[in-house]
C-alpha cells in the first residue's frame, strides 16, 4: 500500500513538473516573397502563426487589405527532456496564411488569443503596384536562386531526371479553350480563347510548341491577351488565371468543324515549406516544366440563307459604304478617280464591290481598283475600313450620271441580308484636247518649217506651186487625217466593248499587281504579299473570263477556264497557287525563299494562261 501511494505521488509530481516546464507562446509575423518591406498591390505575401506549447487550433485570420487564398499547417515538432530528474516537454506548430494584396494602405493584424495566450501585433504596408523598393527585383532574384539551390540539394535523384508532362492538365494547372458561339453562320466572326488556370507559384514561361489546328477557318490573331494574372474560383478552387491566346476565326465551310488545341510548355515552381530555427518559415521552390493541351472544340456552321442576292458582296458582319469624288472637273481622255470606302466589322478583308463596268455609263471606262486595307482584330471581331480607289477615263463630251453603288452583306445578328448604298454623282465632261488657238499656232509652225530658205532665182526655178514638195504638204496631212480617223473610230469601238477591253487588259493589270507583290516580298511584308498575290490571281480570272466577283469560286473558275480552252494542268496550277496563298497567310511565318517560290508559280500560271489564247464568252 505504501509503494502504491509513492507511485501516485510520483506521477502527480511529474505532471506538475511538465506543466511548469512548458510556457505557451503565440508569435505572429508577416513576410513577403522578396523579403522587402513593402507589399505591392497584386503581390502575394504570407502571415505566419507560430504556436509554442499551445494545444488549440487557430482559425484562418481576417487579413485587412488582402484576400486570404490558403491557410494550412506548414510544420510541427515536439520534444521531451529530463535533467536531474526534471522532465520538460515542448511543442511547436507553424501555420501559414497565403494572401494576395488588394488595397493600398498601412495595416496591422492581431493580437489574437489562443488557450489564454495573446499574440503580438504585426504591421505591414501595401503600396501601389510598381512603386515598391528599388531593390525588390534583386531580392527576388537572389531569394529564388537560394530557394532553387536548397530545393536541388533536398530533392531525391529520381526527381531531377527531367520535366514533368501532364497532357491535358491536372488539378493544379490546366488550359481551357472556349469559343464565343458554338453555332454560327459561314464567314461569321468568332472568338477562340485559350485561358490558363494555375495554383502553382508564379509562372515563369509559357510558350506554344505548335499552332492550333483551325481546319476550315480563316484566322486573324488578336493581341488582346492578359498582361497579368487574375484570380478566379473554378469548381470551388481558386486559381491564378490569364488569357494566353486569342484568335478571330471565320468558318469557310458548313457542317461540324473541329478546332484542335495546341500544346503549350509551361515552366513554374512547385512550392514547399520548411521551418528553419533561424530564418523562420522558408519557402523552397522546385522548378518543374509541364506540357499541357487545351480541350478540343466543335462548332456547328450553318450555310447563309438561300437564295443569296445576285449582288451579294460576300461580307458577313455589319458594314456601311460611302463614296467620294476627289475632283468634279472631268476632261475627255484624262484619267479621274472615285473612292469607295467600306467601314464596319466582320470579314472586312474579303468584301467585294460590284463590277462597276456593268453599272457606269459606257462613255466612262473604269479600271480595276487599288485597294487599301486598314483592319485589325479588335474585341470579338475584325474592325476597320477598306478603300477601293477606282480610276476611270471619260471618252466623250457630255453630262453623265455616276450611279449609286450598293453593298449587300449578311448580318448574323438579324439573320438577314442588309444593304448600304454609296451616293452617286452627276458629272459634266469637257473637251480635254488642245484649244483652237494652240492648234493654229502649231499648224503655222509646221508649214513654216517646210518653206524653202534663202532667195530663189526665178529663171532657174519652177514655181513652187508646181513642185511635188508643195503638193506633198497636202497629201501627207490628208493621209495622216484618214489614219487618225480610222484609229480613233477603232478606239471608240474598242472602248464601247467594255467587256472585251477588260479581257484584253487582264494580263497587264495582273502584271502591275504582281509588281506590287514583288515589292512586298523584298520589304518582308509577308501578309501584304499574299494579299497582293490573291488580288492579282482572282482579278486576272475575273477580268479574263468576265466573271463577276460575287461568282468567283473554285468550281466556277475551273469550269469557265476549261470551256475557254485552258489546259487541265494550267487550271490545277492556278487553283493550287490560290489555295497555297489562302492558307499561307495564316500559317507560321515563312522565309523569303518560300515567298519567291509562290511569286514565281503565280507569274508562271498567268503567263501560261495568256499563252493558251483563251476564248471566253463575253
Amino acid at each position: 500500500m505504501t509503494q502504491f501511494r509513492r507511485y501516485i505521488v510520483s506521477l502527480c509530481l511529474l505532471a506538475v513538473s511538465l506543466a511548469a516546464g512548458a510556457s505557451g507562446k503565440f508569435q505572429l509575423s508577416v513576410s513577403t516573397q522578396t523579403g522587402g518591406d513593402d507589399i505591392e498591390v497584386g503581390e502575394q505575401f504570407y502571415v505566419y502563426m507560430k504556436l509554442d506549447n499551445l494545444d488549440g487550433e487557430p482559425s484562418a485570420p481576417d487579413v485587412p487589405g488582402a484576400v486570404v487564398k490558403y491557410f494550412t499547417l506548414s510544420s510541427q515538432s515536439s520534444s521531451m527532456s529530463s535533467i536531474n530528474g526534471k522532465v520538460t516537454r515542448s511543442s511547436s506548430r507553424t501555420y501559414v496564411a497565403t494572401c494576395s494584396a488588394s488595397k493600398e494602405g498601412s495595416y496591422s493584424i492581431g493580437p489574437f488569443s489562443l488557450d489564454g495566450v495573446s499574440s503580438n501585433k504585426a504591421s505591414y504596408k501595401i503600396v501601389k503596384s510598381g512603386t515598391g523598393s528599388l531593390s525588390k527585383l534583386q531580392q527576388r532574384q537572389r531569394q529564388q536562386q537560394q530557394q532553387q539551390q536548397a530545393a536541388a540539394s533536398q530533392m531525391p535523384d529520381d526527381e531531377n531526371e527531367g520535366p514533368k508532362f501532364i497532357g491535358k492538365g491536372n488539378e493544379k494547372l490546366f488550359l481551357k479553350a472556349s469559343v464565343s458561339k458554338s453555332t454560327a453562320y459561314e464567314q461569321e466572326a468568332l472568338v477562340y480563347t485559350v485561358k490558363l488556370y494555375s495554383s502553382y507559384a508564379p509562372i515563369k514561361f509559357i510558350g506554344a510548341t505548335e499552332a492550333p489546328k483551325f481546319d476550315g477557318f480563316v484566322v486573324e490573331e488578336s493581341d488582346e491577351t492578359s498582361k497579368s494574372l487574375h484570380y478566379e474560383t473554378y469548381n470551388g478552387q481558386e486559381y491564378a488565371t490569364a488569357i494566353i491566346a486569342r484568335y478571330i476565326i471565320f468558318p469557310q465551310m458548313t457542317g461540324k468543324l473541329t478546332i484542335k488545341g495546341n500544346t503549350y510548355t509551361v515552366s513554374t515552381d512547385e512550392q514547399e515549406y520548411y521551418d528553419d530555427p533561424y530564418f523562420r518559415m522558408l519557402t523552397v521552390r522546385r522548378p518543374i516544366q509541364l506540357n499541357v493541351t487545351p480541350n478540343d472544340l466543335v462548332i456547328d456552321v450553318k450555310a447563309l440563307p438561300s437564295p443569296q442576292p445576285a449582288d451579294f458582296s460576300g461580307g458577313v458582319g455589319q458594314f456601311s459604304i460611302s463614296s467620294s469624288l476627289p475632283s468634279a472637273s472631268l476632261k475627255t481622255n484624262q484619267p479621274a478617280s472615285i473612292i469607295y470606302e467600306v467601314k464596319g466589322s466582320g470579314n472586312l478583308k474579303y468584301v467585294k464591290l460590284p463590277d462597276l463596268n456593268n453599272l457606269y455609263p459606257k462613255q466612262l471606262e473604269v479600271f480595276s481598283p487599288t485597294t487599301e486595307v486598314n483592319a485589325a482584330a479588335k474585341g470579338v471581331t475584325v474592325s476597320g475600313n477598306v478603300k477601293f480607289d477606282y480610276s476611270f477615263t471619260p471618252l466623250e463630251l457630255g453630262q453623265y450620271q455616276i450611279p449609286e453603288v450598293a453593298l449587300v452583306y449578311f448580318d448574323p445578328s438579324t439573320g438577314k441580308y442588309e444593304k448600304s448604298v454609296a451616293k452617286g454623282y452627276l458629272v459634266e465632261v469637257d473637251k480635254g484636247a488642245l484649244s483652237e488657238k494652240s492648234q493654229t499656232k502649231n499648224r503655222l509652225k509646221f508649214v513654216d518649217s517646210l518653206m524653202p530658205v534663202g532667195k530663189l532665182n526665178v529663171k532657174d526655178q519652177v514655181a513652187y506651186v508646181y513642185t511635188f514638195g508643195y503638193w506633198l504638204c497636202f497629201i501627207i496631212p490628208a493621209i495622216a487625217l484618214f489614219v487618225i480617223i480610222f484609229v480613233y473610230r477603232r478606239h471608240l469601238k474598242s472602248a464601247a466593248d467594255i467587256v472585251g477591253t477588260r479581257m484584253r487588259k487582264a494580263g497587264k493589270v495582273a502584271a502591275k499587281r504582281l509588281k506590287k507583290a514583288a515589292a512586298c516580298m523584298k520589304s518582308g511584308d509577308r501578309e501584304r504579299f499574299y494579299d497582293e498575290m490573291l488580288v492579282a490571281l482572282w482579278g486576272y480570272v475575273s477580268a479574263k473570263l468576265n466573271i463577276p466577283t460575287s461568282e468567283l469560286n473554285r468550281e466556277n473558275v475551273a469550269q469557265r477556264l476549261s470551256e475557254a480552252g485552258a489546259s487541265e494542268e494550267s487550271i490545277n496550277d492556278l487553283l493550287k497557287v490560290l489555295d497555297d496563298c489562302e492558307f499561307a497567310k495564316y500559317a507560321p511565318g515563312s522565309g523569303e525563299d518560300e515567298l519567291k517560290h509562290v511569286y514565281e508559280r503565280g507569274t508562271d500560271v498567268i503567263n501560261a494562261l495568256e499563252d493558251s489564247k483563251l476564248t471566253p464568252t463575253k
